[in-house]
């Protein structure tokens, strides 16, 4: 039995040499344990043990023969976070656009421009940053939402930098907006499933990725019976992106009379809907996926994250990054945006009245950042709480650094006070990939000159 903390390089030398051993058991001791787990909630001076892959016992005095003891007083464990949307083949082009005005600008520069010169190694590479970065921010699973896949290999590259990276990913696969393309999308996605998704390995999974309307990239990338009956057929979710305003209320409710909806479906941004799409919405369980910075900053339809409209239909949503041409990188920024824009308007609906506003927790937006994504994903029998029997996909918080403490409320402290420079310790799958604050296997040198030249060589062909 060795005993330390998330500082040790030993304990982290011991916990590697058995990577991969179903019977290594890792104890986390004395740790404050938000679990996000509604019939657990947050335990004091309490314990966390790690066998193999999974959570298998939170409590007081567990039991600690043949455990790797990782004593976590003055620390807060969590769940990772689970980001449910981001364009990770984008990242290389990082802030490249940081004021952009409207989802055209965005469209014209980035889908109808830089997309059409990406080769496989560039989506790798994007991918791969996307992914090291999530996990640096305590992002455990990422949905990929991958819509450059030109030919076979483009998709492959995704996938491969998923998997390279050991994060929890999410590969949702759609075509091109723009360019030349090899059409082989939405039939190389059964392809895909057999070559990668074909086990139970939870660790990657496979979704449809669609557009709710024609308007942009045209009919092929629009949801409806023939994408939905694809969906159907491999057994997998569907992600649909671009969803706002009135021509997505229609499809909405055509989606509904179709059957299409449904809990395996996802909608993105789901800003400026109706309240009758709204209605079909909640009826149908469909999951949504909101974009707090990206709706606010870009001004996608009404620029306002529709949480409100979600929770009056009883939908509790997951939440996004999306682009990082343009937004940040991390989900402590997403609920926080979340947090203060919906109380604002709540104030600001009752004021000058003796109404009460109806605002949103800290307690509400962690849980969309874990629970909610996970089932937004399709994942929440997986992951998204610290619950006996999920897989061990936590965080390691330290609740004495300077920017946090004296601890007090540890949800107010995660949501309001931390940032990934307080994030010590990242174990996905029972695997840790960041330890002693630093990510894991990344050699940062060989990393920065790949993303410098694949940024080199996408800003400086010519596009068709």
């Amino acid at each position: 039995m060795t005993t330390s903390d998330t500082t040790s390089p030993a304990v982290l030398e011991q916990l590697q040499r058995r990577s991969g051993d179903p019977e290594r058991r890792i104890l986390f001791t004395g740790a404050t344990i938000v679990t996000m787990d509604p019939d657990r909630g947050v335990l004091h001076n309490a314990d966390l043990l790690v066998e193999g892959e999974t959570i298998t016992a939170i409590g007081s005095g567990l039991i600690r023969d043949g455990a790797v003891v990782v004593d976590a007083t003055g620390t807060i464990l969590t769940p990772g976070f689970v980001d449910t949307h981001r364009h990770a083949w984008e990242t290389q082009l990082r802030r490249i656009m940081p004021d952009v005005d409207d989802l055209g600008a965005y469209v014209m520069s980035t889908l109808a421009g830089y997309a059409t010169v990406y080769r496989p190694d560039d989506m790798y590479v994007g991918t791969k940053l996307a992914a090291l970065t999530a996990i640096d921010s305590g992002i455990t699973c990422m949905l990929d939402f991958s819509h450059n896949s030109r030919t076979p290999e483009h998709s492959d590259a995704a996938v491969q930098a998923l998997i390279d990276t050991g994060i929890r990913g999410v590969h949702a696969s759609m075509g091109p907006h723009f360019g030349d393309w090899d059409e082989q999308w939405p039939g190389d996605l059964a392809r895909l499933k057999e070559k990668y998704f074909a086990g139970d390995d939870e660790l990657l999974t496979l979704r449809l990725a669609a557009l709710a309307t024609d308007e942009i990239a045209g009919p092929a990338l629009a949801y409806g019976p023939e994408l939905a009956r694809t969906a159907g057929e491999l057994g997998i979710g569907v992600s649909v992106d671009a969803v706002f305003g009135a021509s997505s209320s229609a499809a909405v409710l055509n989606w509904e009379k179709e059957g299409l909806l449904g809990a395996d479906v996802t909608l993105v941004h789901a800003t400026g809907l109706t309240q009758e799409a709204w209605k079909a919405i909640g009826e149908s369980g469909t999951t949504i996926s909101l974009a707090p910075t990206s709706d606010a900053q870009i001004g996608l339809e009404t620029a306002i994250p529709a949480v409100d409209e979600a929770l009056a239909v009883r939908v509790r949503p997951g939440l996004s990054i999306d682009v990082e041409v343009a937004l940040v990188s991390d989900m402590f920024t997403q609920m926080r945006a979340l947090h203060a824009i919906q109380r604002m308007r709540a104030v600001n609906a009752v004021h000058g009245t003796d109404q009460q506003p109806a605002r949103i927790t800290t307690h509400d937006v962690l849980d969309f950042a874990t629970l909610q994504g996970a089932r937004t994903n399709g994942l929440q029998h997986v992951t998204g709480s610290l619950t006996p029997g999920k897989k061990a996909d936590l965080l390691v918080i330290q609740a004495e650094d300077l920017n946090n403490m004296p601890l007090n409320d540890p949800i107010g402290t995660v949501v309001l006070g931390s940032d990934a420079r307080n994030i010590s310790a990242v174990l996905i799958n029972g695997e840790p990939r960041k330890w002693n604050g630093q990510v894991l296997d990344v050699d940062l040198a060989a990393l920065r000159d790949e993303v410098h030249a694949s940024r080199e060589y996408v800003l400086h062909t010519p596009t068709a």
